[in-house]
């Protein structure tokens, strides 16, 4: 049954971007997701249940799913064929964070005790199995094979930039197009497969279907290089600084300083990069070296360069509050500060 469309909010006063003033086009059915998105986990193993209602309990900012309902509502409107969407996206991204906790040997997400630290290791890859399960049935059951191929497609391309992250860590021989490759399958893809979803679910239109995933494409570029750029702050924005040093990720903003350096300096910086146990000393060297170099400048001018492409595509559209608030949520993005 398909769920008729709430009348638009009112927009919220101009100033300060937030999630929730970004959310308000799509207030109600967000409300009817979580409620669908609970119902998809259900399961009648006391144990899988209860550590289901476990990672029901840590809240996230829901970004996938918002994109999903606000690419339908933007291009036509949403119903149940969007939730599915929208839930199937959330259980595919649910269960990589289970599972990449496993292979990370986390033992806290958000701040919070991770399943793995709770349950220990085999019940955690078990859980993402169950999830992935769920959401290939969700998709199934009702005959969604385009959204199956939609985001199947992107569990391909995330496993395939994850995997040549992890090849090109260990050799450090990382160029400008390499990082481009890796963000672009391994964080860009799933938000490409949220907002070609949610469109998918709205519209017939095959030109609007393609020119949101390319939207959805630029968001997650802008996104990823901005989560890079955390690396080098200055104050803790719930990631901890240096960790993609301390791991070995190379991102853009050492890239860009080491092309443009001495050899002697780089020589020297990447003695830093290789070493197994960094001191926060060396965290401060390498962090030095790329704001002198301009590798931060150079950074923040690419995310922008994204950010404008996604801007640009959503232009296809016509004017509505959900377009807007697509908009609003690049600029979003690429102010966030955690």
């Amino acid at each position: 049954m398909q769920q008729t469309e709430s009348e638009e909010p009112p927009a919220p006063p101009v100033g300060k971007l937030t999630l929730k003033g970004i959310q308000r086009p799509i207030n109600a059915e967000l409300t009817h997701f979580r409620a669908y998105f609970r119902d998809a986990m259900k399961s009648e193993v006391f144990l899988l249940d209860r550590v289901i209602q476990y990672l029901l309990k840590q809240k996230g900012k829901q970004m996938r799913p918002i994109l999903v309902l606000l690419s339908a509502r933007a291009c036509g409107g949403v119903n149940e064929s969007t939730y599915r969407g929208a839930a199937l996206v959330e259980l595919l991204h649910t269960a990589t964070l289970v599972h990449d906790d496993v292979v990370d040997d986390a033992d806290r997400r958000r701040s919070v005790f991770s399943i793995r630290a709770l349950w220990k290791n085999k019940i955690a890859v078990l859980l993402g199995d169950f999830l992935l399960s769920r959401g290939l049935l969700l998709a199934l059951d009702h005959k969604d094979y385009q959204l199956l191929h939609i985001v199947s497609d992107a569990v391909r391309r995330m496993s395939e930039g994850e995997l040549l992250q992890i090849e090109k860590a260990r050799k450090l021989d990382i160029d400008e197009e390499t990082y481009f490759r890796i963000i672009s399958d391994k964080t860009a893809s799933l938000l490409a497969a949220c907002t070609m979803s949610g469109a998918a679910s709205a519209t017939e239109d095959e030109h609007i279907r393609e020119r949101m995933k390319a939207f959805g494409q630029a968001l997650g570029m802008a996104f990823q290089i901005r989560d890079d750029l955390f690396d080098f702050g200055v104050t803790d924005v719930g990631k901890p600084l240096g960790i993609d040093l301390i791991e070995k990720k190379m991102t853009l903003p050492l890239i860009y300083s080491l092309s443009r350096c001495k050899k002697a300096d780089r020589k020297r910086l990447m003695r830093l990069v290789r070493k197994d146990q960094k001191s926060k000393e060396d965290i401060r060297t390498v962090t030095q070296f790329v704001t002198e170099q301009g590798g931060i400048e150079y950074a923040t001018s690419a995310m922008m360069e994204y950010a404008n492409e996604a801007k640009q595509e959503l232009e296809i559209l016509p004017p509505s509050p959900a377009r807007d608030a697509l908009s609003d949520l690049v600029s979003f993005t690429v102010t966030r500060q955690k």
